[in-house]
């Protein structure tokens, strides 16, 4: 028994998601749920929706449920505060690349488990890259010396 996935997420965030995770995970497509939120779509729509996409497929396969929104306080996220039980499925806001794939990686962990390694991928995907040099490498100082230009 595993986790499955539901990407909650303003379209077309939740199926790109998707289909980036397939691409790492392809064997994962039947845990992996979307639902992409339209504009002007009715919240009471896309909760039906979203319970029909959670009844559809292996429900039974599935131990517990992991609902990835992309942000807090929009529609997306306030679906699926309707949708999770706090004991068999949980919420997690803030979906990002880093987190979804770190989250599929241990897909096998109980829910618990799963929340942190979630939120772990998320905050640890996101840091700012300097435009010198990768920090495992040194730079050469501007007074070195080129090998092939020695003074004699």
């Amino acid at each position: 028994m595993s986790t499955r996935l539901l990407l909650i997420a303003h379209a077309p965030l939740a199926h790109a998601l998707r289909a980036c995770a397939l691409h790492v995970f392809p064997e994962s497509a039947d845990d992996i749920l979307a639902l992409d939120v339209h504009p002007n779509a009715p919240p009471e729509d896309t909760l039906a929706a979203a319970r029909i996409l959670l009844e559809s497929g292996d429900a039974e396969d599935a131990a517990s449920t992991l609902v990835l929104a992309d942000v807090f306080g929009a529609t997306p996220c306030n679906v699926a505060q309707r949708l999770v039980d706090g004991e068999r499925s949980r919420l997690v806001t803030g979906v990002n690349l880093p987190m979804l794939l770190r989250t599929v990686t241990y897909l096998r962990e109980p829910l618990d488990a799963l929340v942190a390694r979630a939120i772990a991928g998320g905050t640890q995907g996101v840091m700012q890259v300097a435009a010198a040099a990768p920090q495992n490498q040194n730079r050469r100082s501007r007074h070195d010396q080129d090998e092939y230009h020695h003074q004699q």
